[in-house]
């Protein structure tokens, strides 16, 4: 057992780092002699607990000696109940004002409690050193969109000489967006924890409505984090987001733990975790189940970048579940700033479109540079296409013209992306309908090199034929091995397939 976060209330612990989501075989828990139950997960997360107390966690596993982790939690100097500011939490008052006069009262090292209840409000912003706890049955449910007025500017300009001022954010751009249910701007020390949910309601609150259309401004989040540093997400749960759930922009040193993240299949653009530009990100033990990639690592498109060329760095998401979803792990596309050190390991993958991806394009600038990029011990069930790379994907206006999908070399320029190192190591895949991996370079800049050893493929029989990589001119597959257009170097170690028609490993 390993420690990963202890707060006042609450603590975070892995307990076998061996399994995926789940571990081999569940385990019997006890805090302080007191019976916590069976448990299942790789990573698990404790509330209700006391500050400055000490705690001894015991794990017993089928006739061993038990496991014991000790730790002590910290000191809390307030905690500000909501209640006691006029919230009412009956789901039909608009408690905003007295959730946000909470929120600001909040000394330093204090908690601000919700308790149970279900409380309708719009954005709310939070501050520094503070912590925010929805405990079990809280629930946030988010203002229809009529009523939600707060706008983040896309961009505000200097008075003197300076930076401009980015605040609201939309794909990549700066764009006025609507401020999301919790919204942070330049915090450091915060602490979100706890087994409440937010609810952006997205479909009854008529944010699913024409979602790609500017109406005031763009759809908002869940949790928006821009310029922030030293927060901790643990517990929560998000549904029905607006737009992207949660969104860190140009922050450092992150933590989310055990966090659910939830909306339906045919909610437009809910991607799960979306860090744009960031570094020192850790994503522990979540679920996901979205209408949209669970995650999908970013760092701006073509202006953000190369103003900024700020890349997203040194992320590792480990012991997660990624069910249903486009993509279960996503590099891009909107990566002009770059991106580098990802580490994905441990993780459980079912019913995704597609795996493991990158995505990339003409376009995309000097600055998108991809590499240093591994996934290890991945375990897939019914993945369409476990393993793509595209640097020809087909989003934005342009994103089917010549210069963007032709397989003619190009100039070699400031818009050309790089991708460098890539690494597939120990993934298992059932259930497979195009090809094992599908990877698309640049003529002009080709993927510099793919690694893929110890894997295991097996696909479906009589599956119809899927388009691996979106991207023009690239076929319907079916049952294929390893497809490399444009490829470096190219390595395949240790690599088994099932049911696979024809050659194993094809360089086109």
């Amino acid at each position: 057992m390993k420690t990963l976060f202890v707060s006042a209330r609450s603590a975070s612990v892995l307990l076998d780092g061996e399994g995926d989501y789940t571990m081999p075989a569940p385990v019997s828990l006890s805090l302080n002699g007191m019976d916590l139950g069976a448990e299942c997960r790789s990573v698990v997360s404790l509330f209700d607990l006391f500050p400055e107390t000490d705690y001894r966690l015991e794990l017993r596993r089928d006739g061993r000696a038990p496991e014991v982790l000790c730790f002590r939690t910290e000191s809390e100097s307030f905690t500000l109940d909501v209640r006691r500011f006029g919230a009412v939490g009956d789901g039909v008052a608009d408690d905003t004002s007295a959730l946000q006069a909470a929120l600001l009262c909040c000394p330093e090292g204090g908690r601000v409690l919700i308790p149970e209840g279900t409380y309708r409000t719009g954005p709310l912003f939070l501050k520094s050193h503070m912590t925010l706890e929805l405990r079990k049955g809280a629930r946030l449910s988010l203002l229809d969109k009529k009523d939600v007025r707060a706008v983040l500017p896309g961009l505000v300009f200097p008075t003197g000489g300076g930076d401009d001022l980015l605040l609201g954010s939309q794909e990549g751009n700066p764009l006025d967006s609507f401020a999301s249910l919790l919204t942070g701007i330049g915090l450091e020390d915060v602490r979100i924890i706890g087994e409440g949910v937010l609810d952006g309601r997205g479909r009854e609150g008529g944010w699913w409505k024409c979602p790609k259309e500017k109406d005031r401004a763009f759809r908002g989040h869940l949790l928006f984090l821009s310029r922030c540093r030293d927060i901790t997400v643990q517990g929560i749960g998000f549904l029905n987001s607006p737009f992207w759930n949660i969104h860190p922009l140009f922050s450092r040193n992150l933590a989310f733990l055990n966090i659910t993240v939830q909306a339906p299949a045919d909610s437009p653009n809910t991607d799960g975790f979306d860090p744009e530009s960031c570094e020192g990100v850790r994503l522990y033990g979540a679920l996901f189940s979205v209408g949209d990639d669970c995650i999908a690592i970013k760092s701006g498109k073509i202006w953000q970048g190369m103003k900024y060329h700020m890349p997203s760095r040194d992320l590792e998401i480990a012991w997660c579940a990624m069910l249903d979803g486009h993509g279960g792990v996503t590099v891009g596309s909107e990566m002009a700033g770059g991106v580098y050190r990802v580490r994905v390991h441990h993780c459980w993958m079912r019913g995704n479109d597609r795996g493991l991806r990158i995505k990339s394009r003409r376009g995309r600038g000097r600055y998108a540079v991809v590499d240093d990029i591994r996934f290890e011990d991945i375990r897939m069930e019914g993945v369409k296409m476990p393993l793509v790379v595209n640097c020809m994907y087909f989003c934005d206006p342009d994103g089917h013209s010549p210069w963007v999908q032709t397989w003619e070399p190009q100039p070699v320029d400031e818009t050309t992306p790089t991708i460098g190192s890539v690494v597939f190591e120990r993934v298992r895949a059932e259930g497979c309908q195009a090809c094992a991996a599908y990877i698309l370079g640049l003529p002009e800049r080709p993927v510099r090199s793919v690694s893929i050893r110890g894997c295991r493929f097996s696909f479906q029989e009589n599956s119809e034929p899927l388009v691996p990589a979106m991207a023009d001119h690239v076929p319907a597959l079916h049952n294929r091995g390893i497809v490399a257009r444009f490829v470096g170097e190219l390595t395949v170690e240790d690599v088994s397939m099932e049911n696979v028609e024809g050659e194993t490993v094809q360089r086109l």
